[in-house]
């Protein structure tokens, strides 16, 4: 037998098994590349190619950027290097623009508010999350903040929640949040009624299962119990009822919104992203046509990079809770944080630990 004829020897077949498995990594590595999120899709899709870059300036052009650290300077919580991070995430009622003025109801509403506010908890790992819902109506202590015209807007006790973004703005808002809570936030996103609407719309509508019949005269909304694919306009009206469910107050439409926006993300996470292009690029443009973040996530590349670290994160088991509240003793309207709940929520927070089960019990329900 010839040289060249012999068989392969120990180290051939070493080399041949590594470079089988290297293959099977590789195929391995592809398909989990497969599986990112809307916004790192984007990015490769648009910024591949120079013939078609302007549609990723026209998306990254789209986001509105806020200076959170800038204007809040060096007296906030401190960084834990194990705490996780911490999203604050603002539905704003402006009626700023004919959309978001049709939306809101019309009326002479002057400003904006925080409609609906999370804190939304990412634990060390990202592979669960934990959203805090902070009632509209909540009085808290305004701390002491700087305006967009750099007046100061003095401190203040027992102020409403929901009224300090029209005061002072974002930034103020994180102050808040963060003065109440001690928990440091990482991140800010903000989107208005029409950026909500039509991100619904864009994705072709979610599916609802209605707790109970809602009969809402203000916003018009009528829902049997059951199961319901909601559009746009539905959607918003379903997350903003108050009226149509509980005690007409605050509070009841809480779990509706907690529901609402677990099915959302669901539904976004189901889209086939990959094999419809077109689609993905509609349903980006409409939620960045609306979105407001910090300056470090103001970008479309910045967003991608917190998507794909977010992608292990399943919207199916993410925890929703209420910050615990007590119905004010000088104005049953109002609610406080009560205590000791309150406080031991934000401390299991702060410290990225299991929230006791006794950390999550309000005494104020809505009904």
């Amino acid at each position: 037998m010839s040289h060249d004829a012999m068989p392969p020897g120990p180290s051939a077949s070493r080399r041949a098994e590594a470079a089988n498995r290297g293959s099977k990594k590789e195929k391995r590595r592809k398909r989990k590349g497969l599986k990112i999120t809307l916004s790192v899709l984007l990015v490769l899709l648009l910024a591949a190619g120079g013939t078609v870059y302007w549609l990723y300036s026209r998306l990254d052009g789209n986001i509105t950027g806020v200076d959170i650290d800038k204007a809040l300077g060096d007296d906030r919580p401190e960084k834990l290097p194990t705490s996780g991070q911490n999203l604050l995430v603002l539905g704003s009622d402006s009626r700023a623009g004919a959309e978001n003025k049709e939306l809101g109801g019309g009326g002479n509403v002057s400003g904006a508010r925080s409609d609906t506010a999370m804190v939304v908890h990412i634990p060390e790992g990202r592979t669960k999350a934990v959203a805090v819902s902070i009632p509209r109506d909540t009085l808290v202590t305004r701390p002491e903040c700087t305006k967009a015209d750099g007046s100061t807007l003095p401190s203040k006790e027992r102020a409403m929640f929901n009224g300090v973004y029209s005061l002072a703005g974002p930034a103020c808002v994180v102050k808040t949040v963060e003065k109440m809570s001690g928990v440091r936030i990482d991140h800010y996103m903000e989107i208005n009624f029409a950026g909500f609407k039509d991100l619904v719309d864009a994705i072709g509508g979610v599916t609802i299962d209605v707790p109970q019949d809602i009969h809402d005269k203000s916003s018009g909304l009528n829902l049997t119990a059951g199961p319901h694919k909601l559009d746009g306009t539905e959607s918003l009206a379903y997350v903003r009822t108050r009226h149509g469910i509980g005690d007409g107050s605050d509070l009841g439409r809480i779990g509706l919104q907690q529901q609402f926006i677990l099915a959302l993300l669901s539904e976004v996470k189901s889209q086939d992203l990959l094999g419809n292009p077109a689609n993905s690029f509609k349903i980006a443009n409409s939620i960045t046509r609306s979105l407001t973040t910090d300056s470090g996530l103001a970008s479309l590349t910045s967003l991608a990079e917190f998507a794909r670290s977010m992608n292990g994160v399943d919207p199916g088991s993410m925890e929703t809770i209420m910050l615990p509240v007590a119905y004010d003793k000088q104005d049953p309207n109002r609610v406080v944080a009560a205590q000791p709940q309150a406080g031991e929520l934000w401390k299991a927070i702060r410290k990225d630990v299991t929230i006791p089960e006794s950390a999550k019990k309000s005494p104020a329900t809505g009904g």
